[in-house]
């Protein structure tokens, strides 16, 4: 990595971040390059661009793409909840890794729903790279999420459709 920042930590630094990279403890990450900058110590969103370059180059982008969603599998998931599924609902959810949808089956005891699965089909650098949109997680939760709807014989609800940020549109 050719960064100014990541390029004025020793070595021992580099190897603490990625340390912390590794074990999916990006905060640490990002205070470890901040104990380590010599001054003027970079701001937090400069540290935060290291971290996400970073990222990509240990090949940990958005903790990886997830497995396809198993629609069976999900009814599976579902049909063993203590509480009868009302609707499926899927919404576009960000963390620190970048942009996710969460499919979630609703129930009457439960505001939230349950979690029945996350998809995610990399990190925000696709963002910078121009890669979404489309995004690809919305084609999946669009078509598993309607799949395991129909089978359980429930509504299915897309959030915010149009990707991360933007209006719903139906």
């Amino acid at each position: 990595m050719d960064d100014p920042i990541w390029q004025a930590l020793s070595t021992d630094a580099r190897r603490t971040v990625d340390e912390h990279l590794a074990a999916s403890r990006p905060v640490h990450a990002i205070k470890a390059i901040r104990d380590a900058s010599p001054d003027p110590v970079p701001g937090l969103p400069a540290r935060m661009d290291v971290i996400t370059v970073r990222r990509v180059e240990l090949g940990l982008d958005g903790r990886g793409p997830t497995p396809p969603a198993d629609s069976a599998g999900l009814v599976a998931m579902a049909g063993a909840l203590p509480e009868r599924v009302e609707s499926i609902r899927a919404e576009w959810d960000g963390d620190t890794f970048g942009w996710c949808v969460g499919l979630r089956a609703v129930t009457a005891g439960h505001s939230g729903g349950y979690v029945l699965a996350t998809i995610r089909h990399g990190g925000d650098i696709r963002i910078f790279n121009g890669e979404v949109p489309p995004w690809p997680e919305e084609v999946e939760v669009e078509s598993v999420g309607r799949e395991v709807a129909a089978r359980l014989g429930v509504p299915f609800h897309f959030a915010r459709e149009g990707g991360p940020g933007r209006p719903a549109t139906g």
